[in-house]
């Protein structure tokens, strides 16, 4: 991809968590966030901006960086264009995984995630375990029916989980299936950010053999990738990194469908730079949902996920048509 694409996506972050910062509730100016950012100024604006929009902000970047490197790793490990987290039941997987981490009483930050992995583990092994009985994994429509159906019996169990709760706990744990980053906090934010230096760093260092598998397992195996963990070893990779966006912020879908094709066309053609550009444009997509979240209907919130699927279902049926085409 050119430099100079890199560093317009680079500016667009930029100005969209600026622009994340500066709006909500309280109207701030330019001039009070710069300021509250510099820890100077009136106090009380000073806590909104670096103790709520700030971290808010960064929290939701990250969610779209896991999510967007996710799926431009999943759509190369599988050779599937329609390979995401969400539409694999990954996402699924990862919340039944954290709602019964909750349920067992361990709510640390950095356990929660793990619990979420396993789930989401286990989500992508039935999901490849139906395609591979319907006739093969390479089929992006098998593919995309077991997710389908894995995230149905996702949501049934989380309902099952959730049916003695409370009619509080039930509202917050469907507000948060829904998808929302309203909670950041530092704590959170720094969690986060652990798991995407890790799990992406892997990827990116994986990323040569993502190249040599879109050639082929053949063609791979000859230039002395082994295939047969390459695959495996990216889709952990890639659920970690799904499974810890879920645990900070729920159920956001289709950013690792969308931001990887949009960095393909943008000129990101090797997986290295393909997983860099889908990170950064996910970050910047996420942000940008966030603010239209809370602004659209004020002073109420729209669920996060629901504005990344209003973007990210027309989009998907039109790659799935010209996939069947």
């Amino acid at each position: 991809m050119p430099r100079s694409r890199w560093a317009l996506a680079g500016v667009a972050l930029l100005v969209v968590a600026f622009v994340g910062i500066l709006v909500g509730s309280v109207a701030l100016t330019p001039a009070a966030v710069w300021q509250a950012v510099r820890g100077t100024g009136d106090p009380m604006a000073v806590t909104i901006v670096r103790d709520l929009r700030v971290p808010r902000v960064a929290l939701a970047a990250l969610v779209g960086a896991a999510l967007g490197t996710s799926g431009g790793a999943l759509q190369g490990a599988l050779r599937n264009a329609l390979a995401e987290p969400y539409l694999l039941g990954v996402s699924g997987g990862a919340a039944v995984g954290a709602v019964l981490t909750f349920a067992f009483g361990v709510t640390d930050p950095i356990l929660v995630p793990l619990g979420a992995f396993v789930g989401a583990g286990a989500a992508s092994a039935l999901v490849l375990g139906i395609a591979r009985v319907s006739g093969g994994r390479a089929d992006p429509r098998l593919l995309v029916m077991g997710g389908v159906v894995v995230g149905a019996f996702a949501n049934a169990i989380v309902m099952v989980a959730l049916a003695n709760a409370s009619a509080d706990t039930i509202r917050d744990a469907l507000w948060w299936m829904m998808g929302s980053v309203a909670d950041a906090r530092w704590r959170q934010v720094a969690v986060l950010a652990l798991y995407v230096v890790l799990a992406g760093g892997a990827l990116l260092r994986w990323a040569r053999d993502l190249d040599a598998l879109a050639l082929g397992e053949e063609a791979a195996a000859a230039l002395g990738v082994e295939v047969d963990r390459v695959g495996p070893r990216v889709f952990l990779a890639a659920s970690l990194l799904a499974a810890a966006s879920v645990a900070s912020a729920g159920l956001v879908g289709f950013v690792g469908l969308v931001v990887p094709h949009l960095a393909r066309a943008l000129g990101a053609r090797a997986h290295r730079p393909l997983l860099a550009a889908s990170a950064l444009f996910g970050a910047t997509l996420v942000v940008a949902a966030d603010v239209a979240a809370r602004t659209a209907r004020p002073p109420s919130e729209l669920p996060l996920g629901a504005v990344t699927a209003l973007v990210g279902v027309p989009f998907f049926l039109w790659r799935l048509a010209r996939s069947a085409s």
